[in-house]
């Protein structure tokens, strides 16, 4: 077993109809959640085990509003950033 973390995530939220999102976002996320042209920006913390794990929650809530949602989102804990589209990975890096 893994041990909660708290995450920060910084992530694009982009949909054909992004209307019902923002009640998702605000769930999930303690932050900020701020319009953009083609959806939201979201910066804020999310407590969990993995980002992997987080990310899938995060994406399946959002799917279940709008199934066309796409998420780029990156989460850093210890020290390390781990970037994802949609549900798939897309490396990890040392955090900024």
């Amino acid at each position: 077993m893994t041990a909660t973390r708290t995450f920060r995530l910084k992530a694009d939220v982009s949909s054909d109809d992004s209307s019902g999102l923002i009640a998702v976002l605000e769930q999930f996320v303690s932050g900020h959640v701020h319009a953009a042209p083609h959806g939201y920006r979201l910066e804020g913390t999310v407590v969990g085990d993995s980002a992997r794990e987080l990310n899938r929650q995060l994406l399946t809530a959002l799917r279940k509003v709008e199934r066309r949602t796409r998420l780029r989102s990156a989460w850093t804990a210890d020290g390390v950033t781990e970037r994802f589209f949609d549900y798939v990975p897309k490396g990890v890096r040392p955090a900024d």
